[in-house]
């Protein structure tokens, strides 16, 4: 695990603690890590002193990295009860490749 992960890791395990979170973990998209946090099913906005902690170490709303038309910077829809956010690590963006296989 680089020092990077490791990193993210611990800011998703920060975010767990926050009542509004019922989860939180790294995972990677086409070509970028992204931090999800799920939500409880009574809320709808993740806490602006974990945003703020998020953007404190270089990682953005995916809606707002990826210029989407949406309302707010980190929203992706639902994940059963809960309400998802992805937030896109700045640090590593663009470095991390999918493969298709034919």
């Amino acid at each position: 695990m680089t020092d990077r992960e490791a990193e993210l890791e611990t800011l998703a395990e920060r975010a767990c603690e926050y009542d509004a979170v019922a989860d939180a973990f790294i995972a990677k998209s086409f070509t970028d890590r992204l931090l999800v946090v799920d939500l409880e099913s009574d809320e709808s906005e993740v806490p602006s002193g974990l945003i703020a902690l998020f953007e404190e170490h270089g990682c953005y709303g995916a809606n707002e990295v990826y210029d989407r038309d949406e309302a707010d910077g980190s929203s992706a829809g639902t994940f059963g009860d809960t309400t998802r956010h992805q937030f896109v690590d700045s640090e590593t963006r663009g470095e991390h490749q999918s493969y298709v296989v034919d």
